[in-house]
């Protein structure tokens, strides 16, 4: 019963033999058939390559999980959920940015799974479809096979003992059973696992695609949560509108006007006046910090590293030459481009350049001070970190700021939002992806560094290279 299914699945015209035909006969044919059909071997066409074959892969299922979150959304019971839970929180600058970085935490750790998942489906589909491949270019031999066996289940041979008037039809049975059935045996056993293979392969892709679901609807409810903290953060820490509007106007002049990033650091930090204040009180915060005996630097080093540092603080909570393999990336994403790789043009790149997913979050790689946050030339939307010890952190890349100019962020909050497409700029040229990507370059002294010492070890992989 089984046969004629999987002949059919396959798309095989089996003719069934009539009662009064001798089984002998149909079994002598089918092999000389086999050999008179063969058509002359053609030209095997390459191989293909794992690596493309996996990039093609990750883009189709890139493709189908942005569409699949599009259809989701939260009820209104869990937006009221949230909302609540946002007006229970105590209304207090630190009480909002502590929320702000925890939140920021789990929704790149679930961006991170989704990353996972993605690779995961990736790799689940391009063996499914190596085993149909597989399957397709046997389809003439699978098709003898399930013809040969169908026959020997409809008209088996002849029992000796019972009709001993066909005792020739009984040898020549046996004899022929004994040349044919090892290989109709290793054909079918081949058949049965690979069917079986992609059988375990469809129902690892189904839980893994189940799992996917909850964590996206995951991240679209912290997605959500964040924009809360984000409209109450920004009530509490506003001045006033023309104060705001007047620095924001006179940065983008400044900006219209600087030809390099040290000018636009050096004019910011002259000219704008929330950034000039705040770096001067951060600078007095570090000098202060000179100040204190080897046992209050060992209790305030204890205190950052306990991951709790005051959050009223104006300086960053320790040295950032100190901060060596401890940084985490402001993005969950694959890393295209390494500091020193080319960058298209001739030359190196400056900085390393990472491809997230849409609307992926980032956050503050360190504690430091907002110097510039902006469009700023063939950059795009850009953020500069005065992180200290002359170190400058630029993001670049972004399509929402949600961060000011003059205002101390700290390590893991969050700054800016990923646009649904790589945005064309400098830094992104001869770049073959549509993805967004995030590009980081560290400054001391104003001159750009390799940024890799500072990532924690499991960030610093560099991922299947897209240029």
């Amino acid at each position: 019963m089984i046969l004629p299914a999987l002949a059919a699945g396959f798309g095989i015209a089996v003719t069934v033999v009539s009662a009064n035909t001798v089984t002998v006969r149909a079994q002598e044919a089918a092999p000389e058939a086999a050999q008179s059909t063969t058509p002359p071997p053609a030209a095997e066409p390459p191989p293909p390559d794992p690596a493309a074959e996996l990039a093609a892969k990750r883009d189709q299922t890139r493709a189908e999980l942005e569409t699949l979150s599009k259809s989701i959304s939260l009820s209104s019971d869990k937006v009221s959920e949230l909302q609540q839970s946002i007006a229970n929180l105590e209304k207090s600058t630190e009480s909002i940015r502590q929320a702000l970085i925890d939140s920021a935490g789990r929704r790149k750790g679930l961006e991170k799974q989704i990353l996972e998942s993605e690779k995961k489906l990736a790799d689940l589909g391009v063996k499914q479809d190596g085993i149909r491949r597989s399957l397709h270019e046997r389809r003439g031999l699978l098709a003898e096979v399930l013809a040969a066996l169908q026959r020997m289940g409809r008209n088996p041979p002849p029992a000796l003992l019972v009709t001993p008037d066909d005792a020739l039809a009984s040898v020549r049975s046996a004899i022929l059973l004994g040349a044919v059935v090892p290989g109709i045996r290793k054909e079918t056993d081949k058949l049965a696992a690979d069917l079986a293979s992609l059988a375990a392969l469809q129902t690892a892709s189904a839980a893994e695609k189940a799992g996917l679901t909850a964590t996206m609807t995951d991240s679209i409810e912290e997605e959500r949560r964040m924009d809360l903290l984000l409209a109450e953060n920004d009530k509490l820490s506003r001045s006033s509108a023309a104060e705001l509007q007047a620095e924001r106007k006179r940065s983008e002049e400044l900006a219209g006007k600087a030809t390099s990033l040290e000018g636009l650091v050096a004019s910011m930090e002259s000219e704008i006046a929330s950034v000039r204040e705040a770096a001067a009180a951060a600078r007095q915060a570090e000098e202060n910090r000179k100040l204190l005996t080897d046992e209050q630097r060992a209790q305030a080093k204890a205190l950052a590293d306990s991951g709790v540092p005051d959050k009223n603080r104006i300086a960053p909570a320790y040295p950032f030459g100190e901060l060596r393999a401890k940084l985490e990336l402001p993005v969950a994403g694959d890393i295209l481009r390494q500091f020193g790789d080319a960058d298209g043009t001739g030359h190196e790149a400056m900085g390393m350049t990472v491809a997230t997913n849409p609307e992926t979050v980032v956050t503050a790689p360190a504690d430091g001070l907002v110097v510039f946050a902006g469009a700023f030339r063939s950059y795009g939307q850009m953020i500069i970190l005065d992180a200290g010890d002359g170190y400058h952190l630029v993001l670049s890349g972004m399509d929402t700021i949600n961060t000011r100019q003059g205002k101390f962020v700290f390590a893991g909050e969050p700054l800016a939002v990923m646009g649904a497409k790589r945005v064309a700029s400098a830094t992104a040229l001869a770049l073959e992806t549509d993805r967004p990507t995030l590009y980081i370059e560290f400054r001391k002294d104003g001159k750009p560094v390799d940024s890799r010492p500072w990532w924690t070890a499991k960030d610093t992989g560099k991922a299947r290279n897209d240029s």
